[in-house]
């Protein structure tokens, strides 16, 4: 009789351990799908006027480029427009350093959400091409 006790209360233990097994390895794949999920890609043409490592725990490395003025009236100012964006990989991210200043072309992936160590912006720039003026 003690044995079928200890069987049952067993068996419901093992069952309850595999359901919350199974919730978590449920969860896992569901946060890599959304963490990795590509919304859109393109590009942006600008100058590259700021690329820093910051962040108070997790250091990443953003960037602003300034996509150019909006509106085209004659001999008024005009409002500059600014694109932020981050970067990964820290190879990468020294190859930006040496275009500050310069007309370039950015290609990015815009991204559903990011973890806090990738980056401050959901526009993951992962390919530069110089512009020749």
């Amino acid at each position: 009789m003690a044995d079928n006790k200890n069987s049952g209360a067993s068996n419901i233990l093992r069952k309850i351990l595999f359901g919350i097994l199974g919730l978590l390895v449920v969860g896992l794949v569901i946060a890599y799908l959304v963490f990795n999920f590509t919304y859109s890609e393109g590009s942006r043409a600008g100058v590259l006027m700021k690329f820093s490592k910051r962040g108070y725990v997790f250091k990443t490395y953003e960037g602003e480029l300034n996509v150019g003025g909006v509106g085209n009236i004659a001999n008024t100012a005009q409002v500059n427009q600014v694109w932020n964006f981050s970067v990964k990989d820290h190879g990468f991210a020294d190859t930006l350093h040496q275009y500050e200043g310069k007309r370039v072309i950015l290609f990015y992936e815009q991204k559903v959400k990011h973890l806090p160590w990738q980056g401050e912006t959901d526009y993951f720039v992962n390919k530069v091409q110089v512009v020749n003026q």
